[in-house]
């Protein structure tokens, strides 16, 4: 009843901040809704033909218990960690992971995980980019497929692998260090650089020009997702308008695709995950830094910055 409650006070705030400002969401906005799921949900849609659903912990988490009858694949299986940690992994890959589990490209993919639609969010960003839609993000994870009611099991299911094939990568999806370089170098007023990492992680350095929005303000204490009103209304309040061209990033792209996943649901199109993340640009800055930096004299050498513990987190 609270979320409820909560959720009709942000519906009525938009509406009376559209009706102030003159700003409603604008024809940028594309139709929103249907990427994001409630576990009320998920009973209804499994009555469908070919529905696989697909839990994102490790294996560990997996064998420890997951939602009867849901497949394992780890965040592990969809990235490669070469040049930087979690880069989306090669169209090869996708297509191995998902053919050995089951999924053809007429399935419809539920995603969950146990961290805070993180994952979820990762693998469903992956499947956009390589052309599948029908994919969805159950919203709160595991905890609310549980509070659903859904069984749990220690066994994996009997699965009859398929044939998976992508399309060519996206490339709109994805920002690589020379759009961030250039929106550095000569901004552009029509473009936001969205950092979702910590105040903290902010603060102690971020791409110039960064707009700095937590990934965690997209959900409920509870791990859920916020509805679609409610995104609305914070980003707009912050100035991200759907009519802005907008680059996601953290730390390594985990967080990132979460938010990525928050805004698209909500309507947003001119969307674009930066993969390589803060782990590529501040490694490039500090490269850089270190050219620049051979002549000064021992007593005013920069000292050398500690690795990020950031990047060996779940998170991203």
């Amino acid at each position: 009843m609270q979320k409820i409650l909560i959720g009709a006070a942000f519906v009525l705030a938009a509406v009376i901040l559209a009706f102030v400002t003159g700003v409603g969401p604008g024809p940028a906005l594309a139709d929103a809704g249907g990427y994001i799921v409630e576990a009320d949900q998920v009973a209804q849609l499994l009555n469908r033909e070919n529905v696989v659903m697909v839990d994102m912990q490790d294996q560990d988490g997996y064998a420890g218990g997951h939602i009867e009858g849901a497949v394992n694949i780890a965040r592990s299986e969809i990235v490669v960690n070469n040049p930087y940690p979690n880069l989306i992994a090669p169209g090869e890959q996708i297509e191995m992971v998902l053919g050995q589990n089951g999924i053809d490209n007429d399935t419809l993919i539920l995603i969950y995980d146990d961290s805070n639609n993180m994952d979820a969010a990762r693998f469903w960003w992956t499947l956009l980019v390589y052309g599948h839609e029908e994919a969805k993000v159950i919203s709160g994870g595991l905890q609310a497929l549980k509070n659903a009611g859904f069984p749990v099991s220690m066994d994996p299911p009997a699965v009859e692998a398929k044939t998976f094939r992508v399309a060519e990568p996206n490339q709109n999806y994805i920002a690589t260090i020379d759009d961030i370089m250039a929106q550095v170098e000569d901004p552009r007023e029509d473009v936001i650089l969205l950092d979702t990492r910590s105040s903290e992680e902010f603060e102690s350095g971020t791409i110039p020009g960064s707009v700095l929005v937590n990934y965690e303000l997209n959900n409920f204490e509870d791990g859920t997702y916020r509805p679609v009103q409610q995104i609305l209304l914070e980003y707009k309040q912050r100035g991200i308008t759907a009519d802005h061209d907008i680059i996601i990033f953290c730390a390594v792209s985990v967080r990132g695709a979460q938010t990525f996943l928050a805004l698209y649901n909500a309507g947003y199109r001119n969307l674009q995950l930066y993969d390589a993340a803060w782990v590529e640009y501040s490694d490039l800055k500090v490269d850089e830094c270190d050219q620049v930096d051979t002549d000064v004299p021992a007593e005013e050498e920069p000292e050398e910055e500690e690795p990020e513990e950031e990047i060996q987190a779940p998170g991203g």
